[in-house]
């Protein structure tokens, strides 16, 4: 009897945290795809905002969080997943509209997340152009690359025009501008490429021999940043959140990042506000390493529901494209077999396909101890469940965004 009481004591327990999170949740979401929506918090730091990759909605999500910061000019800087040098070719997109240049860049970018090689990616940055013509231009936003180098191709470009070239006659540069003018080069860092070589070759030339170099650049600034981030691809030996995190500490004193707020868009892992286990997130960096406080950095995650991701890319045997696969259910994070703990008050509680839900009011339910929308229940593999155990829904993040009936990005190679 004793057992049984404990039992369902329990259970009205959860039924009661239950139905103060759905009313909660009714109190507090919003219609992203409203014209009158409005984020509505202005002052922060930093913003994130991540999704599982590979869905249509997310990218109109983004687009749709980007026109309310930049509204009242809430935000200065737009960091995508990526690279610097990468960052600065999406500028100049940003200021020429070049769409076979933007076309290169998604294939480039979704290097580091095939999923993001698509149209929708492509179509959000045309967007993100229009967006960013209708502003003023002192309230434009610049984009800015943190990520570790995920090729090559435009890094050495980058390098070239931090450096008159023309006029220094150096043989490890000259390679350097023989490899880019070529351009039929295999552009990749993750072996020994041949074009890591001409770098590799070109840097330790720069570093023993600086003053033949120096008279030439033009920045001195950002070549060395690019020289060091060159230098970890070639010694695999730093975690890649510790390089995010140290761009950004050497970029913030350029940018004045404490008085600029920024946008990222990043997997949503690297927004969470707090560990995993041993496992740091950049945000989670930020705060421990006292950059900012908790309360200036705002993470925003989205969860798909009744939606589709793209999958596979698949290339034939000579490595060109072939076609590609879409997943539902499994693969979305929310399946039978795969889920967050809490989505189903998301789904209760929705107003729109895009609906956001603030969830780090003072009155919120959603620090109570339980990893709500951040343990993922899964049947058939280990889960993150004890990584976050005893820890709340607002330790990681303070907005959640239910994404529904979303069909699938598709490949970049599928645009006529």
């Amino acid at each position: 009897m004793k057992k049984f009481l404990i039992i369902l004591l329990a259970f009205v327990t959860l039924q009661s945290y239950a139905q103060s999170k759905i009313k909660y949740l009714q109190n507090n979401r919003f219609d992203l795809t409203s014209a009158d929506f409005d984020f509505p918090q202005k002052d922060f730091k930093i913003i994130g905002f991540g999704a599982y990759h590979g869905s249509a909605k997310t990218e109109q999500t983004e687009h749709e969080l980007l026109k309310s910061l930049t509204k009242n000019g809430t935000i200065k800087y737009y960091m995508p997943e990526t690279d610097f040098s990468i960052g600065h070719y999406f500028n100049k997109y940003l200021q020429t509209g070049d769409t076979l240049l933007l076309k290169d860049l998604v294939e480039q970018y979704g290097i580091r997340v095939p999923q993001e090689k698509s149209i929708e990616t492509y179509k959000k940055w045309k967007g993100i152009k229009s967006l960013n013509d209708s502003l003023p231009k002192d309230k434009r936003l610049t984009v800015i690359g943190i990520d570790e180098i995920v090729s090559y191709k435009y890094t050495s470009k980058h390098l070239l025009e931090l450096i008159d070239f023309k006029s220094n006659h150096e043989e490890s540069l000259k390679k350097v501008v023989n490899m880019v003018k070529t351009d039929t080069t295999d552009f990749s860092p993750y072996y020994d490429s041949f074009s890591k070589g001409v770098l590799k070759n070109f840097v330790s030339d720069y570093e023993k021999n600086p003053s033949k170099f120096e008279n030439d650049i033009n920045d001195k600034f950002l070549f060395d940043h690019i020289i060091k981030n060159l230098k970890l691809t070639f010694d695999d030996s730093s975690s890649r959140e510790q390089m995010i995190f140290n761009n950004y500490k050497h970029l913030a004193s350029l940018y004045k990042f404490d008085h600029n707020p920024q946008f990222l868009r990043f997997g949503f892992f690297h927004l969470e506000k707090e560990r995993e286990g041993n496992d740091l997130p950049f945000f989670a960096m930020l705060i421990e390493n006292k950059i900012y406080k908790r309360n200036e950095i705002l993470s925003v995650i989205g969860y798909l529901t009744e939606s589709r991701v793209l999958w596979d890319i698949i290339y034939d045997d000579n490595g060109d494209y072939k076609s590609f696969t879409t997943k539902g259910g499994y693969g979305i994070g929310d399946y039978e077999k795969e889920y967050f703990r809490g989505i189903e008050n998301l789904k209760k509680t929705k107003i729109s396909d895009i609906t956001l839900f603030r969830l780090n009011k003072k009155n919120t339910p959603y620090n109570d101890r339980i990893p709500d929308l951040i343990e993922i229940i899964m049947t058939d593999e280990k889960s993150n469940g004890e990584k976050v155990k005893g820890k709340s829904t607002t330790d990681f993040m303070d907005y959640a965004v239910l994404i529904s009936n979303s069909k699938a990005s598709t490949p970049i190679q599928e645009m006529k």
